[in-house]
């Protein structure tokens, strides 16, 4: 039976899910209504740059493995390998930041007496939701995620609906005059728009299922261009709510999501209850749906590298679905170890838990590290390749947009160390060492396959 592929609606519903989060995306505006213009400009500098060019190498080259694969072809194995295990790492680590709050969330909207043992419990089965999704297969994933992409887009649309309704019945929790957009050029402006970055990573997660989609060449820039103003706007309409609903100075980067949809809906007066149940409902299926997308990525990525090949956990496939299920299910583990730590923790919990999201933060920014050199290698390398899709304005175009990607990247990386309290020994201290183990180990890991390819090679000729 031929293999159903990833239409056009499908990649950009697969992406829209990926990129866009509900959990995160309230922390900048803290800035208050001057974080509508720091959007704007990151998604001009950042977003539409870092989009192109992954528009040019995912139409140019529609392998698996996406970024692993684009990395492989312009600087080997060995950077390709360490790509990988960063992305695979990123997301077994940033699991548990997921339904950690998952669950919180959860014991707020319906059950504020819940037990840290069932906050735990909700987090642990979660993740195992996804592990046993990702297992099932792409197709499975892919309709998860572009149900969740419709739930996206209709929390933010919402969102923006209900901030117009509830101005104009109770005012604007901040001023939107024209002179509140203007920025000040500061730490904080420059710290929140790499938050911003953050929000937006994950073009390339649709090009490390390349072989399923349909008409990659044409398909991938096509989704590229959809899915990246959709997914701008949605998050500027989505801002605008949390702005109209909390005074700035009082969003919290958790919570703020909460408890702005919980002040919007009271727009419904006795019924709003029931709204912000529906709604809330709603946004803890996209925390899963994310890790649905994310965890597939990861794994999709790490299933091309060649030392998977080797090492019997990562490489096993299953025997019904011919997925790498050990790959998922280490994934599951991990998190799973992580939850019980940080619910073992006691009241040193929220310290564990922002230092784990930031270790997972910063592994999660490293692969962009190579994706743009990447881009503009790639053109040179192959200059007489006649390319789908190729980044506007020629070479100059190609040079800028690399290198505003790869500054905003490096900046996001910087800035995790700078907390404004000094150095933190365990803050610090994980991001440092665990970023050195976790590099460690990949390089272990790339030179263990090769010994073994050797040794094959060998046997081989002896025979």
């Amino acid at each position: 039976m031929e293999e159903k592929k990833v239409s056009l609606f499908k990649m950009i519903s697969f992406t829209i899910c990926g990129i866009v989060v509900l959990d995160t995306f309230v922390a900048p505006a803290a800035m208050g209504v001057s974080s509508i213009t720091v959007w704007l400009l990151t998604a001009i500098l950042f977003f539409i740059p870092y989009g192109l060019i992954n528009a040019e190498i995912g139409a140019a080259y529609p392998e698996d493995g996406g970024i692993y694969s684009w990395v492989k072809r312009a600087f080997g194995e060995f950077q390709a390998t360490l790509v990988a295990w960063y992305y695979w790492v990123n997301v077994a680590f940033w699991m548990p930041a997921v339904f950690i709050a998952f669950s919180w969330w959860f014991s707020m909207a319906y059950a504020p007496d819940l037990s840290t043992f069932a906050s735990a419990a909700i987090a642990i089965v979660m993740c195992w939701v996804v592990v046993g999704i990702g297992i099932r297969g792409v197709e499975l994933g892919i309709t998860v995620t572009n149900i969740a992409a419709i739930v996206k887009v209709a929390v933010l649309l919402i969102f923006g609906g209900l901030g117009v309704v509830y101005a104009i019945q109770n005012g604007s929790a901040n001023d939107f005059s024209l002179a509140n957009f203007a920025l000040d050029f500061n730490f904080d402006t420059i710290a929140f728009s790499s938050a911003i970055v953050y929000n937006l990573l994950g073009f390339e997660l649709i090009s490390s299922i390349a072989s399923s989609i349909d008409n990659p060449g044409k398909n991938i820039p096509k989704m590229t261009v959809l899915a990246g103003v959709m997914i701008a706007a949605l998050y500027i309409i989505g801002t605008y709510g949390v702005l109209v609903a909390i005074p700035a100075d009082a969003i919290d980067p958790l919570d703020g999501f909460f408890y702005a949809l919980q002040e919007l809906c009271t727009v419904f007066g006795d019924s709003s209850t029931l709204v912000f149940n529906i709604i809330m409902a709603g946004a803890l299926f996209t925390l899963v749906s994310n890790m649905i997308s994310w965890s597939m990525g990861g794994v999709e990525v790490l299933d091309e590298a060649e030392f998977t090949k080797k090492t019997k956990v990562l490489g096993h496939r299953h025997a019904k679905y011919d997925t790498p299920d050990y790959s998922y299910i280490l994934m599951g583990v991990i998190s799973t170890a992580l939850i019980v730590l940080n619910f073992s923790l006691g009241e040193s919990a929220n310290e564990a838990f922002w230092t784990i999201l930031s270790f997972s933060f910063l592994v999660f920014f490293l692969p962009y590290l190579w994706l743009f050199p990447a881009a503009v290698k790639l053109r040179h390398m192959d200059k007489d390749m006649e390319r789908p899709y190729e980044v506007p304005g020629g070479l100059p175009g190609l040079y800028i947009s690399a290198f505003l990607g790869f500054a905003f990247i490096l900046l996001g990386c910087v800035l995790l160390f700078f907390t404004g309290e000094g150095f933190d020994p365990l803050y610090h201290g994980t991001l440092i060492i665990g970023t050195g183990l976790t590099t460690v180990f990949g390089i272990g890991l790339y030179r263990k396959s090769h010994k073994d390819i050797d040794s094959d090679k060998n046997d081989e000729g002896c025979a």
